[in-house]
């Protein structure tokens, strides 16, 4: 067990390295640099050229990179911004708060929505309620998020003007942007639950629970709800990763200051520091989620604990 955790767990610093020189060499080789931004397209390729050797620019690749991430691993400096000079770490400590609140909020939403779905569906299999919610998830798996977006803020800020569409300044505003991300998940937590609860309700155990004078409801409560749960934890706890990095895209439509927004911005101003820092700090933790979910999955179920690491 501990040999395996260890393995796991250089594997995951690999991945880490792996992923970050990546998004280094992509935003290096990318058109275009921080000082180009900064100085505008009317600024003459002399100034362009002087900003780059004052800022390092112009260092190769490997240098570059090695003395990033010897800064950052070794002395936990994630450096400064190449725009705002304030340090990459207070940005990203000031925006990751928001972005976990946000897809805790969306994840916490899609597991109940996601239940419900599957519970009714189930429990009416071959019902018009049934179809009508079948119908639903697809429907929630094919569109895309950005378009629920603007669906949303369609109806429910333009046309009903109930909910705010930009900031963070009240829990209204975060309604619309935990709901866009929501809805994917929820709509497959709807379908894995409803064919876990199909098959469950089929099983031997459930079977003999019933011949001997279990009443239909006592045994969906406590036999056919606990076994069905499990793999749907499991696909709760790798969301809540997707769902960290999806909102970076939802934060730009709705303008929720999280982390998200922070590194759009700084990909179109290229700021490398900044950029470098968000992914040095989701992908760890997305990865920590992984790992986390195993154990559990392999908490829960005893024949996975050889398996789960």
């Amino acid at each position: 067990m501990g040999w395996r955790l260890l393995r796991r767990l250089v594997g995951l610093g690999l991945t880490v390295l792996v992923v970050s020189f990546l998004t280094y060499a992509g935003l290096t080789y990318a058109p275009g640099d921080a000082a180009e931004a900064l100085l505008g397209e009317h600024a003459t390729a002399e100034q362009v050229q002087a900003l780059r050797q004052q800022m390092g620019l112009d260092a190769p690749l490997p240098s570059r990179y090695g003395r990033y991430m010897a800064a950052a691993v070794g002395r936990g400096d994630l450096g400064r911004s190449l725009v705002s000079g304030r340090r990459v770490s207070d940005l990203v400590l000031e925006r990751l708060p928001l972005t976990l609140l946000l897809a805790l909020t969306s994840i916490t939403l899609a597991a109940v929505g996601g239940l419900a779905i599957g519970l009714f569906s189930a429990s009416r299999h071959g019902s018009r309620l049934d179809l009508v919610l079948t119908g639903t998830t697809v429907l929630g798996l094919a569109l895309p998020s950005y378009w629920v977006a603007l669906l949303l803020v369609m109806l429910f800020s333009l046309q009903l003007r109930l909910l705010p569409v930009f900031g963070s300044g009240t829990p209204a505003h975060m309604v619309l942007p935990a709901v866009t991300l929501a809805l994917p998940t929820a709509a497959v937590v709807g379908r894995i639950s409803r064919a876990n609860v199909l098959e469950s309700l089929h099983a031997d155990y459930v079977r003999t629970a019933l011949a001997k004078g279990l009443t239909s409801r006592r045994a969906l409560l406590h036999h056919v709800i606990p076994n069905s749960l499990i793999p749907t934890i499991t696909l709760l706890g790798l969301s809540l990763g997707h769902l960290i990095g999806g909102a970076f895209i939802v934060e730009t439509i709705f303008a929720w200051p999280g982390l998200g927004r922070l590194t759009v911005q700084a990909i179109f101003d290229r700021d490398i520091p900044v950029v470098m820092g968000a992914v040095l700090v989701v992908a760890p933790l997305c990865l920590a989620i992984n790992l986390g979910v195993d154990l559990l999955q392999a908490a829960l179920d005893p024949r996975l604990r050889h398996e789960a690491l």
